[in-house]
Formats: structure tokens, sequence, C-alpha cells
């Protein structure tokens, strides 16, 4: 049944054909596209800068030791990371009209990007996770959130990201590209890509109608029932000034989830209402606008990242001073 499954080409008569390259065919026919890359890769370098600042700064300050700090390190990472992956790459293939990407650099271009973006929706479910115990059992917050208990949710979401990911990439390979060679996205999509096969797609359709279920709407699910039991008890506070204190906490999180999943959700909605360049732009823009602006939120709404920043600006302000007298 495996066999089968593998290599249904075979079975009807259909040659197996893996094609030398694919075609990256997306963001065709937009007037002065060139100044949209050049925003992505202004994008790109303040993600690149921000990312690093808050690794920096995480890993410098002793006092930003606690396991929320451990999630927030990986957020940026991840970010940097997956910004990293995909925007140079896309990059080289609008700006500089590399289009062609050989087939085995097309799978592995798609399973980083989409194993660093399944990342950035599990981190902001271990984020949800801290701020649910902070607030609804602040008295054992350092009973039920160890390190060693964030750093093995941590392995589990990474391990289950890559393992998604590769089982999706994997199903990839049984098929056969008899047709087009012309991927119409922005990136190698899988999507795009499974549906230009000319053998049987079944398993790459289930797949891709589970994968989002797990990786997408699940961690929706949880950090909306995580916020919702949140209001829940900040509404049995006594007085507003601790229930204002309290949700100050959630704020920042509450941010990066917005801009993390409203774009995703919108394209879900209405993905087949418009044109397909304006999916394209939307979906490139919700894969790099988060991790630009996850550090900027973090370093405003984050008062002991902010103290800690003040802190090192200033030891680099007196060590400069020392130095020239």
């Amino acid at each position: 049944v495996t066999m089968e499954l593998f290599n249904s080409a075979l079975g009807k008569n259909i040659t197996f054909f893996r094609p030398a390259y694919f075609i990256i065919g997306g963001f065709v026919g937009i007037p002065d596209i060139d100044y949209y890359f050049v925003f992505l890769c202004f994008i790109y370098i303040l993600s690149f800068v921000g990312n690093t600042a808050v690794m920096t700064i995480l890993f410098l300050d002793n006092r930003l030791r606690s396991p929320k700090y451990i999630a927030v390190f990986n957020l940026a990472f991840v970010d940097l990371l997956s910004s990293s992956a995909l925007v140079p790459k896309v990059l080289d293939i609008f700006l500089f009209n590399h289009r062609y990407i050989s087939y085995n650099d097309c799978l592995t271009f798609m399973f980083f990007c989409f194993t660093l973006i399944s990342m950035q929706a599990l981190n902001l479910v271990a984020l949800s996770y801290d701020r649910l115990i902070a607030i609804l059992y602040p008295l054992h917050y350092h009973v039920k959130v160890t390190h060693k208990r964030m750093l093995c949710l941590i392995a589990f979401f990474w391990l289950f990201a890559i393992t998604s990911t590769l089982t999706a990439v994997g199903f990839l390979t049984r098929l056969s590209f008899c047709r087009s060679v012309v991927i119409n996205s922005y990136f190698c999509d899988h999507g795009p890509m499974f549906r230009l096969a000319c053998n049987d797609i079944t398993p790459n359709v289930v797949i891709a109608g589970i994968l989002p279920i797990l990786i997408l709407w699940f961690p929706l699910f949880f950090i909306v029932a995580s916020y919702s039991s949140i209001g829940y008890a900040l509404s049995k506070m006594s007085t507003v000034r601790e229930r204002m204190k309290a949700f100050k906490t959630c704020t920042g999180h509450l941010s990066l989830v917005a801009i993390y999943f409203l774009p995703i959700v919108l394209v879900y909605a209405f993905g087949s209402k418009i044109h397909p360049n304006a999916r394209i732009i939307n979906l490139s823009l919700s894969t790099v606008i988060p991790p630009m602006l996850n550090p900027i939120i973090y370093v405003l709404q984050t008062q002991e990242i902010k103290e800690s920043l003040k802190k090192l600006l200033k030891i680099s302000e007196q060590s400069k001073i020392a130095m020239k007298t």
C-alpha cells in the first residue's frame, strides 16, 4: 500500500518526470514592483538588527533568565532565521531575475520556510501558556512554568514543526511534473507546487488540509481560549488597577498574535475573491512584517527589556567616555 501511495504514477501508465528546475512565477504584471522589493530589503535589515539586538540583550543580562525569556529568545531566533531564509532568496529571484531554481534547492527552500513560519505560530503558543499560568495561578507560577518545562515545550514544537514539514516535502517527491514547472507564488510554495503534478495528488491534498489545522488554527484556538480564561480571571479581580497591571503584561503578546494571525486569516477568508498578485503580496508581507515588528513591540512593551536596554546603552556610553579620557 505504501509503495502504491508513493508511486501512484506507475499504476496509471504515466511516465514519472522529475524536472531539473522550477520557475518562480509570482508578481507578474505589477508596475514598479522593484520598489516593493527595495521595501522588503529595508524590512529585512530592520528585522535582522532588531532580533539580533533582542537576543543580545537577553544573552547579556542575567536578570532576564526566567522561562518566559527562553520563549522570547527563541521567538527572536526564529524570526531572524525565517526572514533570513526567505527575504534574501526572494530578492535574488525577483530583483535580479533568477527565477529558475533547481528541484532539490526548491524543496530545501520550502522546508526551511515552512518550518520557521510554523515555529513562529508555535512560539506564540508557548508565550500564551506562560501568560495563562502567570495570571490564573500566580502563586504556583514558578512551580508550573520552570526552565526545564519551557525548554521541553519549545523542543517539542521544533520537533513537531520539522517532522510536519518533512512529511509535506517528502510526499512531494512522489509527484510527476509533466505539465508545467511554473510555481505561481513568491517562493517554493507547497500548494501551488503540488497542483502542478499530473499524477495522484490526494495525499498532498490531505496533508495540505491537516497541517494548517495543526500549525495555524489549533495554536490560534489555544491562544483565544487562553485569553478568554485570562479575561475571566481579570474580571474577578477586585480593583481596576490590579486588572490593568495584569493585563499590561499581556499586551505585548496580544500585539504579536494580531500581527501574525490577522493577515493569514484574511487570506484564508477572502483568498478566492482577491487578485492572485494581491494574495501573494499579502502573504509575503505576513511572513516578513512580524519578524520586523516583534522585537520593537517587545522592547517598547516589556519593562524589563526596556530597563536592560537603557542599562546596556549607559554602560556603552560610559566605556566610550572612559576610552576618550
